[in-house]
């Protein structure tokens, strides 16, 4: 049985299972962990339900967009929640966090093209009396994040990581852009990325086995990656913090480097701005954070500065609305194309698109 605030054993092994290969099928996920294929998809049904669990299909950064941004808004006290929920609505956003204080808010926007990019940062976002500040870090290199997995888990054995493991698939050529068939298939792999051949065929009218090819050749090129994107809390990692580092510019790439070995790093990049380099770390408890950065960062002997926010709740993820018990108006500057706000905040809406 599922407990409510805990992963059991058998979650957390499907959920690192499923971080190995998010569209491998549920009789090989059962095999592997020894229990039987209704047990893993009863099991997967009921995490996704609660918005615990959820496997998407996305593309690379280098695909969806020209750009990757980490916003910081600090907003008037009060309006931080409002200000995020509105966020999260947008489809160019994931990560929508709201940090420890009340005040700031988190993001990762995406832009499309560099034109796009301008008009996103400038005309797009908030001002006025709720939002008191925005800082634009652009997102240089990725050192550690999607597709790598998040550690910590250690549910599975060595030998069953293995077999978990997609075999690689061999490359067949470098695809230079998508097709609207492709991007029809992305949007559906987007909300499920273990999305049913006969509905991603549906979306295209192709066969079922034209769908099956395409995929494959899409996955293989690294075009196409799934994303298993769970609840880290539920998994007994209690305690994430975004941390902004600053090292002198002939240290960043092996600064960089030694953190992406740290496995309570779950996202590291080099960026723009007063610092240059953004972690997001996942520990048990504020003891362990606490260890963390007394023991293995002040360990990196570049660092000349860091800055801690804890983060205390995420409003939407990869792609998945949380719903925080708000309802809102229309998304923060991105009515559609009829005048209307979106659906109701806490309904699911996903962007094809990952974090790092």
């Amino acid at each position: 049985m599922v407990k409510s605030d805990v992963a059991d054993e058998l979650d957390r092994r499907l959920i690192q299972a499923l971080q190995m290969d998010g569209r491998a099928p549920f009789s090989r996920i059962a095999e592997v962990l020894g229990v039987s294929d209704q047990t893993i998809a009863r099991r997967y049904r009921r995490l996704r339900s609660r918005d615990i669990l959820r496997v998407v299909g996305v593309p690379p950064v280098s695909y969806v967009a020209e750009g990757r941004w980490i916003l910081r808004l600090r907003c008037v006290p009060g309006a931080a929640r409002n200000v995020a929920a509105a966020l999260a609505r947008r489809p160019d956003t994931t990560w929508v966090q709201l940090v420890s204080g009340g005040t700031e808010i988190l993001c990762v926007v995406r832009a499309r093209s560099e034109a796009d990019s301008e008009q996103l940062l400038l005309d797009r976002f908030p001002r006025g009396a709720r939002v008191v500040s925005i800082a634009a870090h652009a997102v240089l290199h990725t050192y550690y994040g999607s597709p790598h997995v998040i550690r910590g888990l250690d549910a599975l054995s060595p030998d069953e990581v293995e077999r978990l493991r997609p075999a690689p698939a061999p490359d067949t050529g470098e695809i230079d852009s998508l097709d609207p068939g492709d991007q029809r298939r992305m949007d559906v792999l987007a909300r499920d990325g273990r999305a049913g051949l006969a509905e991603l065929a549906a979306a295209t009218r192709w066969s079922q086995s034209t769908v099956a090819r395409r995929l494959e050749h899409l996955r293989a090129t690294g075009v196409l990656h799934y994303y298993a994107e769970f609840d880290i809390a539920y998994v007994g990692l209690r305690s994430v913090a975004r941390l902004w580092i600053t090292v002198p510019p002939a240290e960043l790439v092996a600064t960089g480097q030694a953190l992406a070995e740290h496995r309570e790093v779950v996202f590291a990049a080099a960026t723009t701005g007063p610092t240059n380099l953004a972690v997001q770390v996942a520990c048990r408890s504020s003891r362990d954070l606490y260890r963390y950065l007394t023991e293995r960062v002040a360990a990196l002997p570049a660092i000349t500065h860091v800055e801690t926010a804890p983060i205390v709740q995420n409003v939407k993820r990869v792609g998945t609305h949380l719903d925080i018990g708000l309802g809102i108006g229309p998304a923060v500057g991105a009515d559609n194309d009829h005048g209307r706000s979106g659906p109701p905040f806490g309904k699911p809406r996903f962007a094809p698109s990952s974090p790092g």
